[in-house]
């Protein structure tokens, strides 16, 4: 997916943040295995809080994934003993994690740049 024209980014808002958790998730389960739960805690985590992503919006993330094959699941115990579903990347997830990895990194640099644009004086109406 490129990321250098924002139209061209995804349709809908909707779609840009499927796009954004597609992503999250992907990259958290190149860390390791995890169930849903455990995949929650490590973007608050590793977000410093700044990022939720749980309940309907993480497992329709996972669904969406395991439907393009990118994630597969498999049920195993929780740290605690429960059954849970723990979620691993596919070798065309990783493929997929590769592609988009760079591009969101040039996307979310190209709008740190614009954000830290300071208003020139007596101008910031233009």
């Amino acid at each position: 997916m490129s990321y250098q024209h924002v139209s061209g980014l995804v349709a809908t808002p909707s779609e840009r943040l499927q796009g954004t958790v597609d992503v999250l998730i992907l990259k958290t389960l190149a860390w390791k295995p995890m169930h849903g739960y455990a995949i929650a805690q490590f973007l608050a985590d590793r977000s410093r809080g700044e990022l939720a992503v749980e309940g309907a919006a993480l497992y329709q993330g996972l669904h969406r994934l395991a439907r393009k094959e990118l994630v597969r699941s498999r049920w195993g115990p929780s740290d605690t003993g429960r059954r849970v579903r723990i979620y691993s990347l596919t070798p065309a997830g990783q493929e997929q994690l590769a592609a988009e990895s760079d591009g969101w990194k040039r996307y979310a640099a190209a709008v740190a740049r614009v954000l830290a644009l300071r208003e020139r004086e007596g101008d910031a109406n233009a």
